[in-house]
């Protein structure tokens, strides 16, 4: 029986999405040689650019399957255009494993000292470009609800506000974060409190912090250290149903979009 979730069949889903919908579908090589990433570009040659990213571990399957389902119910504004790479870690997606084929974790190599052939491939192609907002969906397989990352710019952290407003308001969970839940901070409260403020359903990054502490830094620092000020990380509780785990993501997307263009919007009436 053919698996209607395997790899190939996400590279056939975006191939067919895109020679419908007329966008630009690439496979960037890697330099390893012995794999290449997805990566799809459409919209107006003048709109600013929002970058779009899943699977990154790839025993995290929904992301990428959530991003396809949003381009093709139409989920994604018009008023932007995109860049987007369905999944950053094919290989790891192929063998359901967080690490890549040569057992690294590409969310913590997207930095000159702690580079993979998939991070490499993304930094080059994403050099002197910058977006309006970026997006990374992921997984939790310990989280009972849904929770996201949102950097603190000027004070606020308005995307995941929204978000998680959408997510309660469609009748699934919050998760209820403390120092004891894994997010890969220090455990010593004290240390990790620099870094990152806690809310239920939200983590407000201290981006600048987090950067001077982790030499192998995930794609969302990257980005926000080189090419864009908004970024939403966003993850769905494993234990749910695949369903559920699609439409949260979905909700992310459009309410991040949504958010994203009236901040677009109320700059562009104040320059």
């Amino acid at each position: 029986m053919r698996n209607v979730t395997s790899y190939e069949a996400l590279v056939a889903g975006w191939q067919n999405v895109s020679s419908r919908l007329g966008f630009r579908f690439r496979e960037v090589p890697c330099d390893s040689n012995d794999r290449s990433l997805m990566m799809l570009e459409f919209g107006p040659a003048e709109a600013p650019v929002v970058h779009l990213t899943a699977g990154v571990h790839g025993d995290e399957p929904a992301g990428p399957w959530a991003l396809l389902s949003s381009v093709e119910a139409g989920l994604l504004d018009t008023r932007f255009a995109y860049r987007i790479w369905p999944c950053t870690n094919p290989s790891g997606y192929r063998a359901g494993t967080r690490v890549n084929a040569d057992g690294k974790d590409v969310n913590r190599s997207f930095s000159e000292a702690e580079s993979t052939t998939e991070s490499r491939a993304i930094m080059a192609e994403n050099r002197n470009r910058t977006f309006t907002l970026a997006m990374d969906l992921h997984e939790d397989f310990e989280a009972e609800g849904f929770y996201c990352y949102e950097p603190v710019v000027e004070g606020r952290a308005p995307l995941s506000e929204a978000i998680l407003e959408a997510i309660e308001l469609a009748g699934f969970p919050l998760q209820s974060l403390d120092h004891l839940f894994d997010l890969g901070y220090p455990r010593d409260p004290r240390k990790a409190d620099r870094l990152r403020t806690l809310e239920r359903g939200r983590v407000l990054v201290n981006a600048a912090a987090e950067t001077r502490l982790f030499p192998g830094l995930p794609i969302s620092l990257y980005l926000l250290r080189s090419s864009v000020k908004r970024y939403v990380t966003a993850e769905t509780p494993r234990r749910r149903s695949w369903e559920d785990r699609i439409t949260m993501h979905r909700l992310v997307v459009a309410t991040a979009l949504a958010g994203a263009a009236s901040l677009y919007a109320k700059a562009r009436a104040h320059a």
